[in-house]
């Protein structure tokens, strides 16, 4: 589960609301821990202005129980999935009239992993990766045709997924030293579920910065800030 942020109101649900949003999540999908609450004021307390504090924390142990589960049934069969997978890429390398193309389909623990290769192929990688995930995607879908289960395909078009996450990793202790050096919290661009694993990676051993994801996907976003 990750980290909690606390947040301040003049009442409870202005608390509440105003983490809700920072974070960008419902409330179903948060843990909601009143710190200070509105009722409990003493008698000397009373001119002081109100402050409630709240702290939250967003759910994600069940969504990495749902997900668990999903590849637990792909697990069955990759079978059809591969079949799937090689029938479209055949019929594409056909009509690419590129003789330098490549691919292998190769069935892992959790997905199945597709790598493309070949000359001239930066068109498929798109500015930082965006083709490249769109095709991902469409890959999953003509893998799991006629699947009662979806089937997630991790694709690779000529090395582009180390040389990103050589850079991520980069990236990642360039804005860790820039957090230490101002106290303040950098909140990156979005980014995919892949990606942001590659951030929280790099920092989880940090000692004096810790990450945090908020948003809704695709707009799912990391925050690094001082522990």
């Amino acid at each position: 589960m990750e980290k909690g942020k606390v947040f301040e109101g003049k009442t409870t649900n202005e608390a509440i609301e105003k983490g809700l949003k920072e974070l960008g999540i419902k409330k179903e999908n948060a843990e909601i821990k009143v710190l200070e609450s509105e009722d409990k004021r003493s008698f000397f307390s009373i001119l002081s202005p109100r402050v409630v504090k709240v702290e939250i924390i967003p759910k994600e142990i069940k969504k990495h129980e749902k997900i668990k589960k999903d590849e637990e049934i792909v697990k069955i069969d990759f079978k059809e999935a591969t079949q799937n997978v090689e029938k479209f890429l055949k019929e594409w390398v056909a009509v690419a009239k590129n003789n330098s193309i490549t691919y292998t389909i190769n069935p892992d623990e959790e997905y199945l992993k597709v790598d493309i290769n070949g000359e001239d192929l930066n068109y498929l990688i798109g500015h930082r990766g965006e083709v490249l995930n769109n095709l991902q995607t469409i890959l999953s879908s003509i893998a799991s045709k006629g699947l009662e289960y979806k089937v997630k395909v991790i694709l690779n078009i000529c090395g582009y997924k180390e040389k990103r996450e050589k850079a991520l990793e980069e990236l990642a202790k360039k804005l860790e030293k820039t957090v230490i050096r101002t106290r303040k919290e950098i909140t990156l661009e979005p980014m995919t579920a892949y990606e942001r694993k590659v951030i929280h990676s790099k920092l989880q051993n940090s000692r004096k910065v810790t990450t945090t994801s908020i948003g809704e996907e695709p707009y799912r976003r990391i925050v690094i800030s001082l522990k």
